[in-house]
């Protein structure tokens, strides 16, 4: 019972990365209709900036609202530069964009910091333990954990609450008619952009306060389960996103618990198979977003 209690809040740590990632993307999709595989990036440049602050002397905290600022403002500049001149182009073109952005990043952080993984300066505290009766659970699982339910219940109060908050839900819903009731689409496109950067922001300094080292490809597997998870919970859909995200993350640690040691090698396939068995039986997702239960037939 105590290693079912401890895998379920590993699970819970791992999957609330999963969620705010897959938040992000779902965030982009919804109102843009765009794939932004370049997500990934985004946390790879809060990585660097932890890295860097960490060289400097810089304290975490501090460290980490910088982090944190630069995906945000990385966000803005990539939907500025890049995405906003293919905005009204079709959805290739969009999906090859962000695989151009993504890539040249990619091809930056090797050329001008390096190819190798670099160690990022993460406090002693985050590497400790807490014993809860049999359960010994880690500082920075906690840390997760409270970070991925506070940044949630925050999301729903200014999704329902601010004005960009309710313009991108009406957005997501209808961007036409959304326009024609007065909402500006830049305003709209570039808040979910500066959203999506913020999770990002966030889930890297979880990402890298478990890992303690950064590198150019850091963001590539994380936003690779993100996008599988937005799919899970059914793509577009912000509450989908979550759902999708914790149970892609409860099946992979659970397989990763009880699977044989003679199947671990399989232990990937095997949650593709678990996936695509959920969307046989729910195509749309878990929690399919309006818009395309609109437009099935």
């Amino acid at each position: 019972m105590d290693l079912f209690l401890q895998q379920t809040v590993n699970a819970f740590a791992l999957g609330g990365t999963y969620a705010l990632l897959a938040l992000g993307l779902a965030m982009v999709f919804s109102t843009m209709g765009l794939i932004n595989f370049a997500h990934g990036e985004l946390m790879t440049i809060a990585g660097y900036i932890l890295m860097a602050c960490g060289l400097a002397g810089v304290p975490f905290a501090f460290s980490i609202l910088l982090a944190i600022a630069a995906a945000v403002l990385a966000a803005i500049v990539m939907e500025r530069i890049a995405f906003r001149p293919v905005r009204n182009a079709s959805g290739a073109t969009m999906l090859v964009t962000s695989f151009a952005v993504s890539m040249i990043l990619q091809v930056l952080f090797q050329n001008f910091i390096s190819a190798r993984s670099q160690a990022v300066f993460v406090p002693e505290i985050l590497s400790e333990s807490v014993r809860f009766g049999g359960l010994v659970i880690g500082v920075n699982k906690i840390a997760a954990i409270v970070t991925t339910i506070v940044m949630l219940i925050l999301l729903d109060r200014f999704m329902k609450h601010h004005r960009i908050g309710i313009a991108m839900r009406a957005a997501a819903e209808d961007f036409s008619v959304a326009r024609l009731m007065g909402i500006r689409a830049n305003t709209v496109i570039a808040g979910a952009f500066a959203l999506s950067g913020f999770l990002a922001g966030v889930a890297a300094v979880l990402w890298v306060s478990q890992r303690a080292s950064v590198d150019p490809l850091m963001g590539f597997t994380p936003v690779l389960k993100a996008f599988i998870a937005a799919i899970l919970g059914g793509l577009g859909s912000l509450r989908g996103a979550v759902a999708g995200g914790f149970l892609l993350g409860f099946i992979e640690i659970y397989l990763a618990a009880y699977l044989p040691a003679g199947m671990q090698e399989f232990r990937d396939p095997i949650a593709l198979c678990l996936v695509v068995l959920v969307l046989i039986f729910r195509p749309n997702g878990l929690i399919p977003s309006p818009a395309l239960k609109a437009e099935k037939v």
